[in-house]
């Protein structure tokens, strides 16, 4: 059972169609759906100069999302290619 709601904002779900192939976008999705069990899994990291963002990594690959624990929610802001998501 999911501990946390995933929400994924509009421009975050539209990047995520944009990534290259297929089977990057199924691991993302996976990924994104795993945020619902530990938010903060190994290799997570909070974004330093952006609030409250954490972000995981897959690949070239990173998702930048908020963890609400009193709410019990993860919003998912950035899906995007590591060179250009923190811009």
């Amino acid at each position: 059972m999911a501990l946390y709601k995933v929400q994924i904002k509009s421009s975050a779900g539209k990047e995520l169609l944009a990534v290259g192939s297929k089977a990057d976008r199924q691991r993302l999705v996976g990924k994104i759906q795993s945020l619902a069990d530990n938010p903060r899994p190994h290799g997570s990291e909070q974004l330093a100069g952006f609030g409250h963002l954490y972000r995981v990594r897959h690949g070239n690959y990173r998702v930048a999302y908020q963890i609400d624990d009193a709410a019990k929610e993860v919003t998912v802001y950035k899906i995007g290619d590591r060179k250009d998501i923190y811009r």
